[in-house]
């Protein structure tokens, strides 16, 4: 057992799933080169609230999430559970494990991720622990792969978004107009649910536009700004160049993806400029958690 024990979680795009995964729908997600780093020395102020809950008794690992922040903005890439699934990983290394248990981790960590913020579907948690592309869908993941051909590009709106509120937003939407919701949440469940089956490149990227137009009917349904003007605008183009651009995750803002059979035009680029929406140099992570020579 050495001394000091580091391990490092990679963070994550949510490509198709976004809320439909809530309703027991598939969702893709797949982990990134930017990563959590937890060091077994004790943290020196209290830990974040996830963080906190997988470490009832204290001793709770120190962690460094600035990988994952552009200066003091979150880029949305899933930092809470990159930080928490790192923080598990290194104090097992800490007590002696010689080889990561990624089950025994994606499972501590997910209750502890779940009970710090009253629910979720732990697919965030799924990434950091396993890496790679992932199908996941009740709470089980399965390593799964884009379709051949497929280029996945990543661009920032360089504003952060609050999940809890868009969340809330459209919880409170289900309450207000329950057909609505009913009618946005069906066509986000069988766009994903097509996206997650699709075994081409033309049928998944048919099934990611229309994932992306139904995120606007929820946002527009629910009063929430889930599809910014800049990322609809982005959308539009992609749409008519055989592609798709939408938020990752919750929206709101924070990171989008490109999808598409080719990089992005030079039109869709100089159309983000214009909105300020900036490309970010990420690639997939394969290895998930891991220990890191201390």
């Amino acid at each position: 057992m050495s001394a000091l024990a580091v391990a490092r979680a990679p963070g994550k795009l949510l490509l198709t799933g976004a809320y439909a995964v809530l309703e027991g729908a598939p969702a893709l997600v797949v982990a990134v080169d930017r990563y959590a780093v937890a060091r077994s020395e004790p943290v020196d102020h209290a830990p974040a609230r996830e963080i906190a809950a997988a470490f009832p008794s204290g001793g709770a690992p120190t962690v460094d999430t600035s990988s994952l922040y552009y200066g003091e903005a979150k880029l949305g890439l899933g930092s809470s559970a990159a930080a928490l699934v790192a923080a598990v990983a290194a104090a097992d290394l800490r007590a002696g494990a010689e080889v990561l248990d990624k089950k025994a981790i994606f499972l501590r960590a997910r209750e502890a991720h779940q009970r710090a913020q009253g629910g979720g579907s732990g697919v965030d948690v799924a990434a950091s622990t396993f890496g790679g592309v992932l199908r996941y869908q009740d709470g089980t993941p399965t390593a799964a792969a884009l379709p051949t051909g497929v280029v996945l590009e990543v661009w920032w709106s360089g504003t952060p978004a609050r999940t809890s509120s868009l969340l809330g937003q459209v919880r409170a939407l289900a309450v207000r107009d329950a057909s609505a919701y009913r009618a946005c949440m069906g066509a986000l469940v069988l766009a994903s649910e097509n996206a997650a089956d699709s075994g081409d490149s033309g049928s998944f990227l048919g099934a990611s536009r229309a994932f992306a137009g139904a995120l606007r009917a929820l946002g527009s349904a629910a009063a929430a700004p889930i599809v910014p003007p800049g990322f609809s605008a982005l959308g539009d183009v992609a749409a008519e160049e055989g592609g798709a651009f939408f938020g990752s995750g919750a929206g709101g803002g924070d990171v989008a993806v490109f999808l598409g059979n080719s990089p992005s035009s030079p039109r869709f680029r100089a159309r983000a400029a214009e909105h300020a929406i900036v490309p970010l140099a990420l690639a997939i992570d394969f290895s998930g958690v891991s220990a890191v020579k201390a």
